[in-house]
This record gives C-alpha cells, structure tokens and sequence, in this order.
C-alpha cells in the first residue's frame, strides 16, 4: 500500500537525491507526466508522457527541478511537498502546492523496459 507524506523543507534536496540516484538511475526508464492546478488558469500538462531522468532541490535558488530526456522543468519557491511513495520507495507521485493557491502534481510511472547495453 502507499504511503502519502509531507517532505519536509530541510529534507528536499537529500530526499530527492537519493530517490534518483535508487530508481532513476538504474537503466530503467519512467515516465512523468506534470500537471498544473491553477484556479485562474486553469488546468494545464506542460510535460506528458517524458521520460525522468532525475530530480533535485537547490536550496540556495529555492526551486525544484525535473530532469527529462526532452528538457527541464522547474517548480520555483515550492511551498508544501508531498509524496506518494510505495513499499518499496519509489515515488509514483509528487504534490507541490503553491503559496497562491495552485499546486503542480508529478505522476511517475515504472515505464518496466530495461536499455540493454
């Protein structure tokens, strides 16, 4: 079963970091998709379907950044994170809410093909 939890700001860049350095980095490619909340602007997927190759946290510049094989995407000041993770550790999903009321949602999903070298 997962398991929700909030990400402490001081664990962010640790937290993430050591979760692409176990899952992401292992040659097996996921696939994220992110999808804005805004209730402004609405709903919005600026990324679908790309595959992740990692995630960190620079807490100097405060933003959180996704690593993918077609460019980056960057969550600026990120306010409350949360992570879906499953027994094993992986984190099938991510929640940054916004301190104006928006929130961003990253689904990552085990894409279970190996590369063979």
């Amino acid at each position: 079963m997962a398991v929700t939890k909030a990400i402490p700001p001081e664990s962010l860049e640790l937290y993430f970091a050591e979760f692409t350095q176990r899952f992401l980095k292992d040659g097996s490619p996921e696939a994220a998709d992110v999808e804005l909340l805004d209730p402004e602007m609405g709903d919005q997927v600026p990324v679908q379907g790309a595959r992740l190759i990692g995630i960190s946290f620079d807490p100097k510049k405060q933003f959180l950044e996704l690593e993918f094989d077609v460019g980056d995407h960057r969550i600026m000041d990120p306010g409350d994170v949360w992570a879906q993770e499953e027994p094993d550790g992986f984190v099938n999903s991510v929640a940054v809410m916004h301190r104006n009321g928006s929130r961003e949602v990253i689904i990552i999903k085990h894409v279970g093909l190996r590369r063979l070298y």
